[in-house]
């Protein structure tokens, strides 16, 4: 018997329509592919890949703007290809989708500069293309760049982008969940009769922010909703996240903060009304691997001579939005208020953290936990790291791409299979169904059950309809 202590670890790529993403400068590593995301075989090579090695699902990040804080220019962003340029990620799933059949997407799409209709729309055809893969990672932004990108002067105030992201959400669920009833499709040719007019319903919505009357065009999918990732950890955006999310992102690296973390997010899950189990919580990683603990770590001695820490700090004053080229590499960074990534800034106010620090936290450019060690070394420290915490996966970030994720899945794949703690073939069903194991629909107990429509207390007669139309 199963007990949580011996869950199967769940396990996404963690990626970006771009070049650099999160390990900065190895681009330049002659292994690298990355230069190659433009095009699509790139992608469709990657996501047979992770298929192949069984991982649950694409995690795509993205962003809207770029990052301008460090220098208070581009030039270090343009010349390390800091997530510039960056392509829609939306636009690679079908093609994704076409040449898997279990590979999950979770892509990131800023809600801050969408119309909900046009968003849900978008994200209901994709649901209905994969067969019920596709998850939504919510966003609200944290770049000025951004914001002057589409005309306005600066991001709204943080906890004001998270009262819209609850209208633009509540919304949504109106068009996936409220307009259409299940059995609204009949496509019964010899009535003529593609859906019954009786299981359709207008959405009337009159809010703060957004307003929408109608029918939503498309016809329920697998899922409906798709399932929703977030990474909140402001006072704010957990809450948000712990009423919603079905995914939490969260970072960190000591385990006993992991575990506070995660215990938190339990409770608050039960605050809401949820089981605490209903929401799957992820943390970021970065793996070097190879046969021998003696291979990685030459491995990563390698890598190291291509990265580039100051392009990680680059990105890092953009989270943060505070220019820490301005800072001496022994000088400690105060706290200074701003209006970027809460949870990131907070760290200036409870440490004492100093240029040099964050140099030495980004030896490979990305500031996420680095595991080091052979395809045993790895597999036992994710399984120490989820048993002492109680976080449900990983999100596994790229170093030399697609050679990290070979790696990963020829070294710790088989050695965490072999703990029993990594499935040995996918289970069928919906990206929903694979991950939650309750079903391809979000469970009674989510905020999205107040707008499911109710059943029609009338349907179509298609005998009458016969007579009429003879």
């Amino acid at each position: 018997m199963t007990n949580k202590t011996h869950k199967h670890i769940l396990l996404n790529a963690f990626d970006m329509n771009s070049v650099g993403h999160i390990n900065h400068g190895l681009w330049t590593h002659p292994r690298d592919q990355s230069h190659r995301f433009n095009e699509l075989s790139y992608w469709t090579e990657l996501a047979q890949t992770l298929e192949r090695g069984l991982f649950d699902g694409l995690f795509i990040a993205d962003i809207t703007g770029v990052y301008d804080v460090y220098q208070s220019n581009i030039d270090l962003t343009l010349r390390e290809s800091i997530q510039l340029p960056s392509h829609d990620p939306t636009t690679l799933v079908s093609a994704m989708a076409a040449v898997t059949q279990h590979l999950g997407f979770g892509v990131t799409v800023n809600l801050s500069y969408e119309t909900p209709y046009q968003f849900a729309r978008r994200f209901a055809s994709l649901d209905h293309l994969t067969q019920g893969r596709i998850g939504w990672n919510i966003v609200t932004g944290y770049l000025d760049s951004a914001q002057r990108l589409i005309g306005q002067s600066a991001l709204k105030d943080h906890d004001l982008r998270y009262d819209q992201a609850e209208e633009f959400l509540a919304l949504c669920y109106k068009y996936w969940e409220g307009s259409w009833e299940s059995d609204a499709l009949l496509k019964d040719k010899q009535h003529r009769v593609f859906t019954d007019p009786h299981k359709v319903h207008s959405i009337h919505h009159s809010g703060r922010f957004y307003q929408s009357e109608g029918v939503f065009q498309v016809a329920p999918s697998v899922q409906r909703t798709p399932v929703l990732f977030q990474a909140g950890a402001s006072s704010r955006g957990m809450a948000f996240a712990t009423a919603h999310a079905e995914c939490i992102f969260i970072g960190g690296d000591q385990p006993d903060k992991i575990k506070q973390n995660v215990d938190k997010i339990r409770e608050r899950a039960k605050q809401h009304g949820r089981h605490p189990d209903d929401i799957k919580i992820f943390v970021g990683i970065t793996v070097v691997t190879a046969e021998t603990t003696a291979e990685a770590q030459d491995k990563l001695a390698e890598y190291r001579r291509y990265a580039s820490p100051e392009a990680g700090l680059a990105h890092y004053a953009s989270s943060v939005g505070i220019d820490l080229s301005k800072y001496a590499d022994h000088e400690v960074v105060p706290y200074q208020k701003s209006n970027s990534i809460a949870s990131v800034n907070e760290k200036f106010k409870t440490q004492q953290i100093t240029i040099q620090d964050l140099k030495d936290q980004h030896v490979l450019g990305g500031r996420y936990p680095l595991i080091v060690g052979s395809g045993e070394d790895v597999a036992k420290r994710l399984i120490e790291l989820v048993d002492q915490t109680g976080v449900d996966g990983f999100n596994l970030t790229r170093t030399v791409a697609p050679e990290s994720h070979h790696d990963f899945i020829q070294y710790v794949i088989p050695e965490l299979q072999q703990r029993g703690r990594f499935k040995t073939a996918y289970n069928e069903g919906s990206l929903r169904q694979k991950i939650s194991g309750h079903g391809d629909l979000l469970p009674s107990t989510h905020p999205v059950e107040q707008y499911r429509c109710s059943p029609s207390t009338h349907s179509f007669n298609l005998n009458q309809h016969e007579k009429i139309t003879a």
